[in-house]
């Protein structure tokens, strides 16, 4: 029997001592693919036990990042923070040892805390207001965390000066050459010991002030605390429960943090659906505790370890499917900021919801799709002509009530926040307003499944042309799209498309497990889902030729 949603038990902890004692004694190998740096769509991630997250690998990384400032003429200062898990505070030291070393202006939390991802990014594009793309003074950032995945993992991601991820040239270069200083010996890594750094020689910035006290740019914060909404707020053991206590406190909000606990082992969480810690605001299993509080507020919300993804839990519905949400708070977004430019589009992933489409018809606004990854909407949020981009992993960011950048990462304290605006403003629950709009567009059936699939087949399906795809029906409609790049920017999508008036399908190969990912969604509901999927299986054997 699965214990899925079921508390953690002594044997599912993490012995933390061993996993920072790995973190400084193990050392990689550069021979085995698994041991080097690599760069996924959120930064190089890993564990001290299994030799993927170890000091060799901050120390060249850092280094790898002096060096990419350097080959950019990026000389302003660099903004570093890092969240709750156990690797995150010895890998931020690694890094400041190499930082320093190497005379980078660096700035540190100066409550010497946790610091959210999109506190970071609103950080680095607040100093760098005013200044144009040529000012080699712009700062960039680091981020330790390995977001939601379990408490074994480190993780370590690098913003540029727009404030976003990192694109693939940006990680390509760092990744290959952290992985020639590692197997260079470190020849080439400049470091000081942590404890030979003056304190004075790190700079100081109160992350958390400067983002809570901007809220009332981007979120209607009067309208939530006339409505005196019932708020509690759940930082699943992440960098965000400090943030929630202020926010509260500071806009006289009736807001309570569920549950103020950090431990790095996250003793306190429900299983995720393998029967993992993971700290997924989307996953039902893992919120499960969350969802069974229910009934003691207006409005609950989970955030994950570095608070860039967002869940919402109504008292009438329960944990919101991540796509019903991005469905809601783009209508209601769209609706209710007049200072947003009127021409600003909508950006979604290809792989978020049919509804989101028919919302943005609806609206008349233009619709950007685009690859998985949230690196595609940073160009557009950065100028205003994308007003809102999200992910169906509960990803998302907008921009403030004036049509300027807030953050060009994901926020999930801000979606967090913009769920108990629409209840305080239209009188709904999020979950109610998308009864509304499923009753308009159609019911969306959605899922997510992993299959089978050798390297090769990976490979080939990552190369994959709309061309390969010879059927002409999918699930006894006219198929009206094969995609292999992506309509909103043209960018290779790594994977398969296909789409109809009713339905679609997208394969996506895994980056680290012998998988590839099938997303599907039906309005016609969960038998043609179903049908979706069959067929949707076929159609990628005969593209791969297996």
């Amino acid at each position: 029997m699965s214990r899925a949603g079921q508390p953690a038990e002594a044997s599912d902890l993490v012995d933390v001592d061993a996993l920072i004692g790995a973190y400084y004694d193990l050392k990689p190998d550069p021979s085995v693919a698994a041991q080097r740096v690599a760069f996924g769509t959120s930064g190089h991630r890993g564990s001290s036990l299994s030799r993927s997250f170890n000091e060799d690998h901050i120390l060249a990384t850092t280094q790898a990042i002096v060096d990419y400032r350097a080959a950019q003429g990026i000389t302003g200062p660099l903004f570093l923070g890092r969240d709750t898990h156990g690797l995150s505070l010895p890998a931020e030291h690694t890094a400041i040892e190499v930082l320093v070393a190497n005379g980078v202006d660096v700035r540190v939390d100066s409550r010497d805390s946790w610091v959210p991802t999109p506190a970071l990014s609103h950080a680095i594009l607040t100093y760098n207001k005013g200044r144009d793309e040529s000012d080699a003074g712009r700062a960039d950032g680091i981020v330790v965390t390995p977001s939601h995945n379990p408490p074994r993992d480190g993780g370590f991601k690098y913003n540029p000066p727009h404030g976003g991820p990192a694109d693939t040239d940006a990680t390509g270069w760092i990744a290959d050459r952290a992985n020639a200083l590692i197997e260079a010996g470190l020849e080439g890594v400049r470091r000081i010991r942590h404890a030979d750094i003056d304190d004075a020689t790190l700079g100081q910035y109160d992350f958390r002030e400067g983002y809570v006290a901007d809220l009332a740019s981007i979120i209607d914060v009067e309208a939530i605390a006339r409505s005196g909404v019932r708020i509690g707020a759940d930082p699943l053991g992440g960098a965000s429960v400090e943030y929630w206590a202020l926010i509260g406190e500071r806009y006289g909000l009736d807001l309570t943090v569920v549950n103020p606990e950090v431990d790095p082992t996250w003793r306190f969480m429900t299983l995720d659906w393998d029967e993992k810690i993971r700290m997924d605001p989307s996953s039902p299993s893992a919120m499960a505790a969350l969802v069974a509080r229910r009934d003691e507020f207006d409005i609950l919300t989970g955030n994950d370890a570095d608070a860039d993804r967002h869940g919402i839990v109504t008292p009438d519905a329960g944990l919101m499917n991540p796509n019903h949400f991005l469905a809601v708070a783009i209508d209601y977004l769209y609706r209710h900021r007049e200072g947003w430019p009127q021409d600003a589009a909508i950006g979604k992933t290809l792989v978020s919801s049919m509804i989101i489409d028919r919302v943005a018809a609806s609206l008349g606004r233009t619709l950007l799709e685009v690859p998985v990854g949230f690196k595609w909407f940073v160009p557009g949020l950065l100028d205003g002509s994308v007003a809102f981009g999200g992910e169906e992993s509960a990803g998302a960011s907008f921009l403030r009530k004036d049509g300027t950048v807030w953050t060009t990462d994901k926020d999930g304290i801000l979606l967090c926040l913009l769920a108990a605006e629409i209840l305080a403003v239209t009188g709904k629950t999020p979950s109610q307003r998308y009864a509304e709009l499923e009753a308009e567009f159609g019911a969306s059936a959605y899922q997510r499944v992993d299959a089978p699939a050798s390297p090769e087949q990976k490979a080939a399906l990552s190369k994959l042309s709309g061309d390969a795809v010879s059927a002409s029906e999918l699930a006894g409609d006219p198929v009206t799209a094969k995609l292999s790049h992506a309509p909103g920017n043209g960018a290779a999508i790594g994977g398969l498309k296909v789409q109809t008036e009713h339905a679609w399908f997208a394969a996506r190969p895994s980056g680290t497990e012998d998988v590839y990912k099938l997303y599907a969604e039906s309005l016609k509901g969960p038998e043609h889902l179903a049908q979706v999927q069959e067929e949707a299986r076929k159609v990628v054997a005969a593209a791969l030729g297996s």
